[in-house]
């Protein structure tokens, strides 16, 4: 009851003023918003919304939102990518000749590198802060969190080519150096460029509650320099002191896992890519910080793959989600684009099940709960068994065929009506037991049971590939 009291008094307080996405205040491997523990799950588009004006970011967000999903990552501008890059099908990164929108206003003198006239690095660009404003309105009206990405490295030599940045590109005179130098602290002009950049755009987005900041998507790449970061993250909390919003701010910190060193005081989301299996939540658990998963791909494009990923991560204590999802293009942005040559997946139909995810956590109170898969005990068959358990109360589990990062021929790995036999240490009491469909989120089985304590032997019904059970003491 107390418990029940201090959230309401939080949230009602919160409710009177503009808040901003937080961490939640009594377990902050979670977000809260709204007056309410909150998990990010999205399957999204490359990034491109706000730069490419050729994107109907509204249709994107409308698509997102139906599906009952809640969070998008946009990339900020600054950096851009051309057609060709990574070999994505039309990607919304590399907007298509006269398409781009970037943040500095274009000058009077030809010779940019996509055929426009150079920028000038000294004055905003008016079309780029409007569009801004208007889509982070269009997602706060259909309940969307946006990532908002300020720098990216360039990967390659046409990547920096193709920036503002590049001295080839601007009337200034700055940038005249390596791709591998942009931010390093190395070329003070450059630098004073990039921290104007963050110290104007985190004051045009002060107002949105719908927002975190992440400094730079995968510095681990292109010469980005630990101490660049940190004078990125300390720009963002000197704009943001005198303000009335101060919004969470994330760092990027490794495909696959990486523990945690020294990190900024500043920091409360601490965002991996391509994380099979989960383990960098666990590694960093003890932080008692949001870990996210805010990027995963290029593991070839079967549903099955990410589905699987996004719960195992989240049941290991994550909480945020996102994939690359390439059936969101220009030409196709409620995300129906089939027959894509990139590299990973996407779907409406993973979409949805994506949804039912979200759905199916935000039935449990996640936040009194950890993740402890060691209370499965058996499965056979042998099964990938992922659990989120408060002891005595509630048991979120997932059982899937085993799938390694890279899986190869998928088809040799998945399996047609498994039952599975499942032991699961719980305590002493009554429970009721429910088996989901992932694939449609359809009741697929249901029982109460009462139980003396220890393992509780069940048999699931069948299912193909991956299932899902909630069991939930019926005696609160």
């Amino acid at each position: 009851m107390k418990r029940t009291i201090l959230l309401f008094l939080l949230s009602s307080s919160l409710g009177s003023l503009a808040a901003p996405l937080a961490l939640h205040p009594e377990n902050p491997h979670y977000f809260f918003w709204k007056g309410k523990p909150t998990i990010l799950v999205t399957s999204g588009e490359h990034y491109g919304a706000l730069l490419n004006a050729a994107f109907d970011y509204k249709v994107y967000f409308g698509e997102l939102a139906g599906r009952g999903l809640n969070h998008t990552r946009i990339f900020s501008g600054v950096y851009r990518e051309v057609p060709g890059d990574f070999g994505i099908t039309e990607n919304p990164l590399a907007p298509l000749s006269g398409k781009y929108v970037a943040p500095w206003a274009r000058s009077e003198e030809p010779g940019e590198s996509d055929g426009g006239n150079k920028f000038d690095l000294t004055t905003w660009n008016r079309e780029y802060f409007e569009r801004l404003h208007t889509m982070m309105k269009s997602a706060e009206e259909r309940g969307l969190v946006v990532e908002f990405t300020l720098f990216c490295p360039m990967y390659s030599d046409t990547m920096w080519k193709a920036c503002p940045m590049n001295t080839t590109n601007n009337v200034n005179g700055i940038g005249n150096c390596d791709r591998d130098a942009v931010y390093a602290l190395k070329h003070e002009a450059l630098t004073d460029v990039q921290i104007a950049f963050t110290r104007k755009v985190v004051g045009e987005l002060q107002d949105f509650e719908n927002l975190y900041f992440e400094v730079c998507n995968e510095p681990y790449f292109g010469g980005v320099t630990d101490d660049w970061q940190r004078r990125i993250i300390d720009e963002i909390v000197a704009t943001e002191k005198e303000l009335p919003l101060q919004h969470l701010i994330s760092q990027n910190i490794a495909n696959g896992r990486k523990k945690v060193e020294n990190p900024h005081p500043a920091v409360s989301i601490f965002n991996f890519h391509y994380c099979v299996p989960p383990d960098a939540v666990g590694m960093n658990y003890a932080l008692r910080k949001v870990i996210g998963e805010n990027e995963t791909g290029f593991r070839g494009n079967d549903d099955l793959l990410y589905r699987t990923e996004a719960w195992d991560f989240l049941l290991a204590g994550g909480a945020l989600y996102n994939n690359l999802d390439y059936s969101f293009t220009a030409s196709h942005p409620a995300g129906t684009l089939r027959g894509y040559k990139s590299p990973g997946g996407g779907s409406a139909e993973l979409r949805a099940q994506l949804g039912f995810l979200r759905r199916f956590l935000e039935g449990f109170d996640f936040v009194r709960m950890a993740p402890a898969s060691g209370l499965v005990t058996k499965c056979d068959p042998r099964l990938s068994c992922s659990v989120l358990a408060e002891a005595g109360k509630a048991y979120a589990v997932y059982l899937h065929v085993p799938l390694p990062a890279k899986p190869g021929n998928l088809g040799e790995r998945k399996r047609k009506a498994i039952e599975a036999q499942l032991a699961i240490e719980v305590t002493k009491g009554t429970y009721r037991i429910e088996w989901r469909d992932t694939k449609e989120g359809k009741l697929a089985g249901e029982a109460s049971i009462t139980h003396g304590g220890g393992a509780l032997e069940l048999l699931s019904p069948s299912f193909d590939d991956d299932i899902a059970l909630s069991l939930v003491s019926m005696e609160d």
